[in-house]
């Protein structure tokens, strides 16, 4: 077994076993699914780059890469366009989170054979907006209203989706009576004892807490797996029914909170959240415009869980469907980068972040930006040698 496959099978020994394999299968796909599949393999390398550039401390949400951004529903009920997953969130060096997100771009665009040259170039235009935007010291938000070109396109058919459109595709109706449906790929069975335990605490969650919908009943509960990284954690679907309103129904996500994978790695003295459920919720409240509707921490079997609601759109923007339009690419990495610098802003002067002059300052010093193309540049060749050796220990059953 390499050395690679040892990090690897060491870092997701602690996850579910079955959802794990699952996981090693996603990665073995292409070279940017293993990319989102080893954040803390990204980190664990940055840790030890002796000519990485200095940047000040932000908040950050750990893993920046393009599946990373996408629409969500807020409490509001408007449709935002933002960062949108915090579990790595942490308090680091502003130019981790960069060198995440610039790295995928190279990345990514390797896996759609756009031309290296075009890809290099998206990267400087992702440093170039990101360093306009925070120099200016304000942030800003993107929603229908106010998005660009394809992004407008993305959230206006987001906002024009119906949410019965959603229930109807990961449900099924037998005798009148709906349930999860087990021939979705993402959704598995539970053990009865374990399904009726979660359905009776999320009903109780229901009952005590102010971020909780009201008027609701659970109905069923299954096992989802959604995403890349975050496979192997313990995840769980609900659907819930209005006891008010016939023919309402909602659907909403648990998901198991760990430890942020960057924490090993990083020197700087993070807050004493109660929970980790609690340190994803927090950042992600202070990076993003709006949060996610139903945004709530809980407990069950002594393990901290994030609550949320399933969101009625898709909510990314799919790269293949775009890979040969080169103006919604560019106008898709502008926005990137200016939600990016926005997050950062937001969170400025928090628990330790650099305040919103210290990262104008950074933003007007252009020095650090060839550093940290250069170091990602460097980091996607490191990662295809990555991939290759996974894909021949895969194959050698290293992972079954």
């Amino acid at each position: 077994m390499s050395k690679l496959s040892e990090i690897l099978k060491t870092f997701n020994e602690p996850l579910v076993p079955d959802m794990v394999r699952l996981k090693y299968q996603f990665m073995a796909e292409n070279i940017f699914r293993f990319y989102r599949g080893t954040d803390h393999l990204f980190y664990q390398d940055l840790a030890m780059a002796k000519d990485f550039p200095a940047s000040p401390l932000t908040w950050i949400c750990g893993d920046l890469h393009l599946e990373n951004f996408g629409s969500y529903k807020a409490d509001n009920k408007l449709v935002y366009f933002d960062l949108n997953d915090f579990d790595e969130a942490v308090l680091a060096p502003a130019g981790w989170e960069l060198a995440r997100m610039v790295t995928s771009i190279l990345i990514a665009f390797e896996s759609l054979k756009i031309e290296p040259a075009k890809a290099e170039k998206m990267a400087q235009l992702f440093q170039k907006s990101y360093s306009a935007t925070l120099a200016k010291g304000k942030a800003i938000s993107i929603d229908p209203r106010t998005a660009k070109g394809i992004v407008c396109q993305f959230l206006t058919n987001a906002a024009n989706n119906k949410e019965t459109a959603v229930i109807e595709k990961k449900t099924d109706q037998k005798k009148k009576k709906i349930r999860l449906s087990l021939s979705d790929e993402h959704h598995f069975k539970l053990p009865e004892p374990l399904r009726l335990a979660l359905m009776d605490h999320v009903q109780n969650w229901i009952h005590n807490s102010n971020e909780s919908p009201y008027n609701f009943k659970v109905k069923d509960a299954v096992f989802r797996v959604a995403g890349t990284g975050s496979v192997g954690v313990k995840r769980y679907l609900f659907l819930l029914k209005s006891t008010n309103t016939k023919k309402k129904y909602l659907l909403v996500d648990m998901k198991q909170s760990r430890p942020s994978s960057l924490l090993p790695y990083l020197d700087v003295q993070q807050p004493g959240w109660p929970t980790e459920a609690e340190r994803i919720i927090s950042v992600q409240q202070r990076m993003q415009n709006m949060s996610a509707s139903l945004l709530s921490s809980t407990e069950f079997h002594g393990e901290p869980f994030v609550l949320q609601e399933l969101q009625p759109v898709k909510d990314s923007i799919n790269f293949k469907l775009i890979r040969d339009q080169y103006r919604d690419i560019y106008q898709v990495i502008d926005d990137m980068a200016i939600l990016t610098a926005s997050a950062q802003l937001r969170s400025g002067g928090m628990n330790g972040s650099a305040t919103i002059d210290e990262l104008k300052a950074f933003a007007s010093n252009t020095d650090w930006r060839q550093g940290l193309l250069r170091y990602a540049l460097k980091y996607a060749k490191k990662t295809k040698r990555y991939f290759e050796q996974y894909i021949a220990d895969y194959e050698k059953g290293v992972f079954d």
